[in-house]
């Protein structure tokens, strides 16, 4: 019988995407042990939503549950970091590429809704991070490919995480994502695709090296 998942997704999640920055900031390594207590504590919740965030943690391969041992972080190398970015505009790149023109106006007119999300005053790293993520999702979504959504889905949580830990810092990334952005939708809506292409090409690319330098050894 499969089993009933009653936890309200909302404080699970946040607490899952913390845990996987803290994995890419390399303040949690590879054969750590994650303890339920502390996290409770820390978010100042009972076990049950923390037991949650480690469930989607195992699900999405982050983490493993040992016998007698509990639950050990498997970790992210550089390498595997870059290997996540790479493969998620490798796969934008391919959806531009199946847009018809009804799915490339559809697209552009989610993407233009977002924007108006982004750009509203006092809002959070984290949350313009998740905007930006459901942002580039919409390529993917109109290129009406469903292996392509399966595998930019299994990438959410990894891509939101390096997001809002390559935005922290300068005020200018954010304000030059959101141009960005913008240049985007505006070439695609005009139908001008390899300069659309090219501009998202430089935008994903350059997450990277603005976290690359923070990483611990």
């Amino acid at each position: 019988m499969v089993e009933k998942r009653t936890v309200d997704n909302a404080l699970p999640k946040i607490i899952k995407e913390s845990i996987i920055e803290d994995i890419m900031s390399g303040k949690i390594v590879a054969g750590d042990k994650l303890v339920e207590a502390e996290y409770s504590q820390l978010f100042g919740t009972s076990r049950a939503p923390v037991r949650e965030a480690f469930y989607l943690l195992t699900i999405e391969g982050i983490v493993k549950k040992i016998p007698r041992k509990g639950t050990i972080v498997k970790g992210f190398s550089r390498e595997e970091m870059s290997d996540i970015l790479k493969i998620r505009n490798f796969l934008e790149q391919l959806a531009i590429d199946k847009l018809t023109l009804k799915a490339r106006e559809n697209c552009t007119h989610e993407m233009s809704e977002i924007i108006l999300e982004m750009e509203k005053k006092e809002i959070e790293i984290r949350e313009y991070a998740q905007l930006n993520y459901e942002f580039h999702f919409q390529l993917i979504l109109a290129s009406g490919s469903e292996t392509f959504r399966n595998i930019y889905s299994r990438l959410g949580s990894p891509l939101i995480s390096l997001q809002t830990f390559s935005l922290r810092g300068e005020d200018d990334v954010v304000k030059n994502s959101l141009r960005e952005h913008k240049e985007f939708v505006n070439y695609l809506s005009l139908g001008e695709i390899e300069k659309a292409k090219s501009i998202l090409n430089s935008h994903n690319e350059a997450v990277f090296p603005r976290i690359e330098g923070s990483l611990k050894d």
